[in-house]
């Protein structure tokens, strides 16, 4: 895992937000149109995100200190929950605003400038959702998938706004350009519903998936000393993954022989499963404390 990338990322993606933010003022200005001025609420959120989305992996490749002894890894979950608040409130905005538009029936809108800035922005934004892709791959960054979820829908976004435009100014289609802005606010509810869901397992300590448990515990379980495992607790906290459990051991052996024992364990682990943070407790064998379950 690379921690610079994920910052280099996050730069990336508040300038290209600080461009947007530029044009789309003139071309909202020039247009008048609702889906282009959502565009733009949309953008300016995109900007505010994209900052508390580079302070957020910046924080995150803090190394852990006295104070926060598991890292920082959280900051990422706090910045991707904040960019899901700033990306309801966007939708809601518009939504009022398209609404309004449309009630009103307001007249036809000049495209020119709009269609031109929304094809420069769906060319710069498709730009940095691939880097964004390379970057999460390398990284599992969850505040940088986050923020490239959001820069996907805009790509979707900037479509819908280029032909609410065409439809409304070169075919006369009345209220296209109102409800292309409807459109826009209900992918961006459905995106801050879909993105909310990762960020708040996190914030919520939840477990790996059952399938990745299983893995981990074939592969703990062919040392040759071990008796078993159980109570196996795993988390995720930003790009960071921690797993502790008990093991099972000959009520026999001695101290030095355990701890070599769990040297062993964690080294295969570690080969298995790169960049997991391990905590190992060892117990008698059949020692089980009560409620807890033996890990299959």
């Amino acid at each position: 895992m690379n921690p610079s990338a994920n910052v280099r990322a996050g730069l990336a993606s508040a300038a290209v937000a600080l461009i947007l933010v530029a044009l789309k003022s003139y071309a909202s200005w020039q247009s008048g149109s609702a889906a282009m001025l959502g565009s733009l609420a949309d953008t300016a959120l995109d900007l505010v995100a994209s900052l508390a989305t580079l302070y957020g992996v910046h924080l995150a490749a803090t190394p852990a200190d006295r104070q926060h002894r598991f890292g920082h890894g959280k900051a990422e979950a706090i910045a991707a929950f904040f960019q899901i608040i700033l990306i309801t409130l966007s939708a809601f905005w518009i939504g009022i605003h398209a609404l309004q538009r449309l009630v009103a029936g307001a007249g036809p809108v000049e495209a020119r400038s709009g269609v031109a800035v929304s094809l420069f922005a769906a060319a710069i934004t498709f730009a940095l959702v691939r880097y964004q892709r390379r970057v999460i791959a390398q990284t599992g960054s969850l505040a940088i998938a986050t923020d490239s979820f959001h820069y996907q829908s805009d790509l979707w976004l900037n479509l819908a706004v280029i032909a609410a435009l065409l439809l409304d100014h070169r075919l006369g289609v009345r209220g296209a350009d109102a409800v292309g802005g409807l459109g826009i606010a209900a992918w961006l509810l459905y995106g801050a519903w879909h993105a909310s869901r990762e960020a708040l397992d996190q914030l919520m300590d939840k477990e790996w998936p059952e399938e990745r448990r299983r893995a981990f515990v074939e592969v703990a379980n062919r040392h040759p000393e071990l008796r078993g495992i159980h109570d196996l607790r795993t988390r995720r906290s930003g790009n960071r993954d921690f797993a502790q459990f008990h093991i099972w051991v000959d009520p026999a052996m001695t101290i030095g022989a355990v701890h070599r024992v769990m040297d062993e364990i964690e080294d295969r682990l570690r080969a298995a499963f790169p960049g997991v943070e391990i905590l190992i407790h060892p117990d008698p064998a059949g020692h089980m404390p009560p409620g807890e379950e033996t890990q299959p």
